[in-house]
């Protein structure tokens, strides 16, 4: 109802000054209506009013100077993604497309397992047809076939491995004596191979469908806790993979979710004026298979009432949490022996007050653990950033010094250069036996020293000339002065 500010803005600065002539075409009512109430100005709403809009949003890259139909389209595109982006859930932990999926492909795995179990069982039951009956479980089976491969070649000694598959020590040695009386026809070897590996791969699919089951198991609890809890994980992804998401669960009445997956025969029904059904997928449920007939319509609409309080709890809570689906359950079992023996349940009111106090308690305790779970984050995040500070600044050091000890080194060199004339002067004479130690005649010794090197008779000659030099030059003076 309250007209938006920057719509306000726009039309104070483009009316003209007298607002009683002026007639506005919008294209909502209820924005015309707005509009007339905060600014006065009369305001057409209709046919001729949307399709002038049609046309100016047609046209309105030829209307506005420097919009191209380019970049129109490319602010349509953004706008579309904006709104889209806002429809998405942003809580990665909540997000009900997986549990859709998984629950789609358990089903197909279902089948296809059912499918190439049956497969196993008529080819391997061409050598071995006893097997079939005395072993009906299909994963078994197949682990079964798998291990003995030619029934002859199977003795006492494997009969353990066979107990540790079938889990029984009767059964084990009911599979050995009828594999001696078999009336199965002799395989290949090369059909054997097929056989095994074909028995390989349905065994793969039924331990992958275990790990699946675990991961839907896990992906309820945290997304729909509450449901789960009521009417079981399985069941319950059903509800929310044929309602589309959780959110489009929890809008439904508790009419509709009680047939949810029998809208082939409501409409059947409806067509042909017969009886509605009673249940759709919480068929499945363990309550109505433990009802009587006369009451498994009955506790089928009280089932779907409570679905329907579960799932709207577990799509808008923020701490969603187990504690409504267990008391939603208790009732649910109060209802079922209220119909069989006739003891009065709960109200609904006292479960719901218990469930409140368990439930606050509970978030209570999941907020403190998120507390501290991001305590202890932010301190490794601080922790982190100190390490990356701290190398940072090591290199920067690093090259501080070096350039300092290169430095240092330079002027050292530089040193050397100076002092080596002057320590070759005073290099001491050798001793007069000539005794050296073997590692220093070894080791030999620098181009500089080399030239330095030289016999102390040969430097005290060179001193006495350049002596007898300096006094001639120092006669010569004086003569010419």
């Amino acid at each position: 109802g309250v007209l938006h500010e920057d719509l306000r803005l726009l039309l104070d600065t483009a009316l003209p000054p007298k607002r009683k002539k002026v007639v506005l075409g919008v294209g909502d009512a209820k924005m015309g209506a707005a509009v007339l109430e905060e600014l006065g100005v009369q305001c057409q709403t209709g046919g001729v009013v949307a399709e002038l809009m049609r046309g100016i949003r047609l046209h309105f890259p030829a209307l506005v100077r420097g919009l191209t139909a380019q970049s129109a389209a490319k602010a349509q595109l953004g706008l579309g993604h904006s709104y889209s982006r806002a429809k998405v859930k942003f809580n990665v932990h909540r997000v009900d497309n997986m549990i859709i999926q998984s629950i789609s492909l358990l089903d197909q795995l279902d089948k296809d397992i059912n499918t190439f179990s049956m497969r196993v069982r008529s080819w391997y039951g061409y050598h071995f047809p006893e097997l079939i009956k005395i072993v009906p479980e299909n994963s078994m089976y197949c682990r079964v076939a798998k291990f003995i491969g030619n029934r002859r070649e199977l003795s006492e000694e494997s009969l353990q491995g066979l107990e540790e598959i079938v889990m029984d020590s009767a059964k084990a040695q009911t599979i050995l004596e009828a594999s001696r009386s078999s009336m199965g026809m002799d395989i290949s070897p090369l059909d054997l191979i097929n056989i095994e590996s074909f028995s390989r791969r349905v065994i793969s699919l039924s331990d992958y469908r275990k790990g699946l089951q675990e991961y839907l198991r896990s992906k309820m609890s945290q997304v729909a806790p509450s449901l789960s809890a009521l009417i079981g994980e399985v069941v319950g992804a059903r509800l929310i993979s044929h309602a589309g998401s959780l959110t489009n669960l929890a809008k439904y009445p508790a009419s509709t979710v009680q047939i949810l997956g029998a809208e082939k025969a409501l409409f059947r029904a409806l067509k042909t004026r017969g009886n509605t059904p009673k249940y759709g997928l919480i068929f499945h449920s363990t309550f109505i298979g433990r009802a009587a007939a006369k009451n498994k319509g009955r506790i089928s609409r009280y089932l779907a009432n409570k679905c329907t309080i579960a799932s709207r709890i577990d799509c808008f809570s923020e701490v969603p949490t187990s504690v409504f689906g267990d008391k939603l359950r208790e009732q649910v079992e109060e209802r079922l022996a209220f119909y069989e023996t006739g003891e009065p349940p709960r109200k609904n009111l006292e479960v719901m007050k218990e469930a409140v106090v368990e439930a606050s308690e509970v978030v209570a305790e999941v907020k403190r653990r998120q507390e501290k779970k991001e305590k202890k984050r932010k301190k490794r995040e601080k922790r982190r950033l100190e390490a990356l500070a701290a190398a940072a600044e090591e290199p920067a050091e690093n090259s501080v010094m070096e350039a300092e000890e290169n430095d240092v080194g330079a002027k050292k060199k530089k040193k050397k250069k100076k002092q080596q004339p002057e320590e070759s002067e005073a290099e001491p004479e050798p001793e007069e036996n000539g005794v050296e130690e073997e590692e220093e005649e070894e080791e030999p010794l620098p181009k500089k020293k080399r030239k330095v090197m030289v016999e102390p008779e040969q430097q005290e000659e060179e001193k006495k000339k350049k002596k007898k030099k300096k006094k001639k030059a120092a006669a010569q003076d004086s003569e010419e002065d």
